[in-house]
C-alpha cells in the first residue's frame, strides 16, 4: 500500500519520501513501483516513467519527515503499531503537517489520541492496488478539524481519486463494514464445502458484475490483512456476525497468506 500511495503521489508531480524499517523492504518497494510504472508505460497511461521515479526517494531514517507537508502512514493493521508510529510522527513532523492513516478498519480517533494534535489526524483509506483503484475513503476522527478534512479532500483530488466520506469513525467505516462480512461468508462457504473458491468467484464476476471475486481479492490483499480487519470489526462491534471464519484463521496460522506467499485460496507458484 505504501509503495502504491507513493507512486500515485509522484505521478501527481509531488516529491515523495518512502520510509521503511529495512533496506530490503525499500528495495522491494522500489521494484514494485518500477514494475508498475513499466506496465503503465507499455499501456501508454504515462509517458514520463523515469521522471516519476526520480521524484521518489527511499530511506530508513525517520528525520526525513521533518519538512513533509503530508505524512500518510501505511503500516499493518495493528493498533499498537500504528500508535507507536504516530507518536514518532507527532514528535518529528512540523506543526502544519497533515497526518493521515491508511487504516481500513481501526479507529482513527484512537490513533490520533496518542498525538498532541488530534485535530490534524484523518483517515485516508486507499484501495489496493492504489495506482489502479480510483477510490479513496476519507474518515473523520472524533477531533478531526474541518480544515484538515478540506485539506485531505484537496489532496485526494490532486491524486486523481474519487472520494467518499465516512462521517463517523465506526469500525470498518463505510466500505469494509459492508464488504468484509460478505468476504467472511465466502470463506465459510468454502469451509463448509458449499462451493469451491473458483465457483464462488465466478458467481460474483458473472452474476454481480464484479471484475474479481472476493476470494481472489483477499488473496491479493493478504489473508492476514483480511483477518486483522475482521478481528477489528468483531472487537469493535462485539457482534457475532463479524466473527472471523475458522478456515481463514487456520490459513493465516499456516502461513498461506495469498499471493505474497504463493498460496492462499489459490496457488501462485
Amino acid at each position: 500500500m505504501g509503495s502504491g500511495i507513493g507512486q500515485v503521489a509522484a505521478q501527481a508531480n509531488m516529491d515523495v519520501i518512502i520510509i521503511d524499517v529495512t533496506l530490503e523492504s525499500l528495495e522491494l518497494a522500489k521494484k514494485r513501483i518500477s514494475d508498475s510504472l513499466d506496465r503503465f508505460a507499455r499501456k501508454k497511461i504515462i509517458n514520463n516513467r523515469d521522471e516519476i521515479l526520480s521524484k521518489i526517494s527511499f530511506t530508513t531514517k525517520w528525520d526525513a519527515i521533518t519538512e513533509a507537508d503530508v505524512i500518510i502512514e501505511a503500516v499493518p493493521e495493528k493498533m499498537q503499531l500504528k500508535k507507536d508510529v504516530f507518536k514518532k510522527i507527532d514528535h518529528l513532523a512540523k506543526d502544519e503537517c497533515l497526518l493521515a492513516t491508511n487504516t481500513s478498519c481501526l479507529s482513527v480517533t484512537e490513533i490520533a489520541s496518542v498525538t498532541s494534535r488530534p485535530e490534524k489526524v484523518i483517515g485516508m483509506h486507499f484501495f489496493s492496488p492504489v495506482p489502479m483503484m480510483p477510490l479513496l475513503e476519507i474518515v473523520k476522527g472524533y477531533k478531526t478539524s474541518l480544515e484538515t478534512f478540506e485539506y485531505a479532500k484537496e489532496l485526494g483530488e490532486k491524486l486523481g481519486k474519487r472520494m467518499i466520506v465516512a462521517e463517523k469513525d465506526f469500525p470498518g467505516f463505510l466500505m469494509n463494514r459492508i464488504w468484509l462480512p460478505m468476504v467472511n461468508e465466502a470463506c465459510f462457504a468454502v469451509m463448509e464445502g458449499v462451493g469451491s473458491p473458483e465457483e464462488i468467484d465466478q458467481g460474483f464476476i458473472h452474476g454481480y458484475g464484479h471484475t474479481m471475486g472476493p476470494l481472489k481479492t483477499i488473496d491479493m490483499a493478504g489473508l492476514d490483512i483480511t483477518l486483522w480487519a475482521l478481528e477489528a470489526l468483531y472487537e469493535g462491534f462485539n457482534d457475532s456476525k463479524y466473527r472471523p471464519c475458522p478456515l481463514l484463521k487456520k490459513m493465516v496460522e499456516a502461513g498461506d497468506l495469498g499471493r505474497k506467499t504463493g498460496k492462499g485460496f489459490y496457488s501462485y507458484v
